[in-house]
């Protein structure tokens, strides 16, 4: 009896499959399945892999012009791979800042447009904020990789995978300096030295205590056996750069 319901189910499948591709055709039927498959679930990265003592430092840049390049310079002496999701108005204001990063071979990932509200957007601004940022980006003729830093950390099922449609990863973290309050230096150093962890992905912005932090985090880090590396690194299956 068990083979036989089994072996029905199968042939009622059939039937169906047959009956619908007749109605509504094969580009019709792969219009079905993709929509099904858009319904299933997408989740951000928050960090890399468990196993490997990885690091990732990120900055969100939509601001900090004055302090960004003493944040390139210091990285740079110290050797020190880091992801910056940058908005597009950000790029477009400050073009040269955006190909100092990308000459320093710094990763460049998209941060939106113009620091919109991802969560109380329609999946047409969604979108269109990111494709205008990489238009930006092109136009200036920098690499960057498909990651996207919704702005206010705004990542709700449907802006992950409207994200996703077109392209992007949504990138969130597993560190909050909370920077951007003006934390302190100190405060900024013990947050992430006290919350380091096997692919932990650090949320930093171009502000002067930041700055000032960071020597400390790095010689911090790099003594505890941490690797700095960039979130494309640290993610598997990523994407490859492009211009």
């Amino acid at each position: 009896m068990k083979i036989f319901y089994v072996s029905r189910i199968k042939i009622l499948f059939i039937i169906f499959f047959l009956t619908a591709a007749s109605i509504m055709g094969w580009e019709g039927i792969n219009t079905y399945y993709n929509q099904q498959s858009s319904m299933v679930t997408l989740e951000p990265l928050y960090q890399g892999s468990p196993e490997r003592k990885d690091i990732a430092l990120t900055f969100n840049v939509d601001w900090g012009e004055e302090v960004l390049p003493d944040i390139l310079k210091l990285l740079s002496e110290k050797k020190i791979k880091a992801t910056f999701f940058i908005t597009g108005r950000f790029a477009e204001k400050f073009p040269d800042l955006v190909k100092k990063i990308d000459t320093l071979e710094f990763e460049i990932g998209n941060h939106g447009y113009s620091h919109f509200h991802p969560n109380s957007s329609n999946e047409e601004k969604n979108k269109e904020e990111i494709l205008k940022t990489e238009k930006v980006f092109k136009k200036l003729g920098v690499r960057y990789v498909k990651m996207y830093a919704p702005p206010y950390g705004e990542c709700s099922p449907n802006v992950v995978r409207w994200a996703h449609d077109i392209g992007y990863k949504t990138v969130m973290w597993t560190i909050d300096t909370v920077d951007w309050k003006n934390k302190p230096a100190d405060e900024i150093v013990n947050k992430v030295i006290n919350g380091a962890h096997n692919g932990a992905i650090v949320l930093m912005h171009p502000k002067e205590a930041t700055l000032e932090a960071l020597p400390t985090i790095i010689d911090e880090l790099k003594e505890q056996g941490f690797r700095f590396k960039t979130i494309s690194q640290i993610t598997p299956g990523a994407k490859g750069q492009n211009r």
